[in-house]
């Protein structure tokens, strides 16, 4: 017999303007207190005033929210995961990125050459490397983008078998 797993849906949660973070800090800690079956708690940098809570139903919502401080009232009704997507970041390349990595350039002039990470500039996104397959060292700065992580330093990626 499969068991069948439960879906979850979004819920939109009204708070005090600018206790956002809080809020969502509060009813993290509380879902893990009391082992409440809460998928996920966003609070958008842009959005003042509300939170989203992703769980299998409204009870649950409830249940995390009751008594938190800067909680307003959930808002009825369900909230569509197109509305909640542009809220969403995706994780820049470079935060997966670490010093002594090879990896290959996508982009630019040296597109296809692999190259070892020497120094990351993690606030303009950029990445100083070395050249693998040049004769002489010739250390080169790219944006991140440019770069697909090939192997991690002192990892051996395992193959299947």
């Amino acid at each position: 017999m499969e068991a069948k797993r439960a879906t979850t849906c979004l819920f939109a949660v009204r708070t005090t303007a600018g206790q956002e973070r809080n809020v969502a800090n509060l009813v993290g800690v509380k879902i893990a207190a009391e082992k409440i079956s809460v998928a996920a708690v966003l609070a958008p940098e842009t959005l003042r005033g509300y939170i989203f809570i992703e769980a299998v139903g409204p009870h649950f919502v409830e249940e995390a929210i009751v008594g938190v401080k800067h909680v307003q009232s959930r808002v009825p009704g369900l909230v569509e995961f197109s509305d909640v997507e542009k809220y969403l970041v995706t994780k820049p390349v470079v935060e997966d990125l670490g010093v002594e990595d090879v990896v290959e350039i996508i982009g630019g002039p040296f597109k296809g050459m692999r190259a070892k990470i020497t120094r990351i500039d993690k606030v303009k996104e950029e990445v100083t490397l070395e050249l693998l397959e040049a004769t002489f060292t010739l250390p080169i700065t790219v944006h991140a983008d440019y770069v697909k992580l090939i192997e991690r330093s002192g990892e051996v990626e395992k193959e299947s078998v």
